[in-house]
């Protein structure tokens, strides 16, 4: 039964994106080996990831580019080629590589790839689709990336959300770049 991973960088101040919708301030741009080895490494990890369709279009439009494969070869390759699922009721198609299209309601897909033999799932971004499915208790396991830089004003990431989330901290990293990754899992 495969899991569900929720990964999101968010701001010192709670944000996981800006008053506009951009992300671009989650990138660090300190140096640092470790964390670009963690990013690395997480790509490889394989599985499938799942998008709503605002960081689907954020996504695509960056890691089939030139510059993506310029920039982080390792990643651009295994975000190209890993299976995705988007959730959208507008989009019907996407150009981007292994990129398959779901218009149902988000909590019903995941329950029906969860109870498949499928690989384990990751989603990042997607702020609406992590508060629906985090509602219906969908997701085994929340990966957050503190990075140090307050934005001042944004959207929190599990805005809307009207239920109590109990979580456990299973684990804490630090990065020399300021960045802190913790998971959680539901307690």
């Amino acid at each position: 039964m495969p899991n569900l991973i929720m990964f999101n960088q968010l701001s010192l101040d709670g944000y996981f994106v800006d008053p506009h919708g951009d992300m671009s301030w989650a990138h660090n741009p300190e140096l640092d080996e470790e964390w670009d080895a963690f990013v690395e490494g997480n790509a490889r990890g394989g599985g499938m990831l799942v998008f709503g369709r605002i960081t689907h279009d954020l996504m695509a439009s960056y890691w089939p580019t030139p510059l993506a494969e310029q920039n982080a070869p390792v990643v651009a390759e295994h975000m190209n080629s890993l299976p995705k699922v988007v959730f959208s009721r507008t989009l019907r198609e996407s150009p981007w590589a292994n990129t398959t299209m779901l218009p149902g309601d988000p909590a019903t897909e995941v329950r029906r790839l969860k109870n498949g033999s499928g690989p384990d799932m990751a989603i990042m971004g997607s702020g609406t689709i992590v508060t629906r499915l985090a509602a219906e208790d969908l997701i085994d396991q929340y990966q957050f990336v503190i990075v140090p830089v307050v934005i001042g004003a944004g959207r929190p990431l599990f805005q809307g959300l009207t239920v109590k989330l109990n979580l456990r901290l299973s684990d804490t990293r630090s990065f020399d770049n300021g960045n802190v990754l913790l998971t959680y899992e539901p307690a």
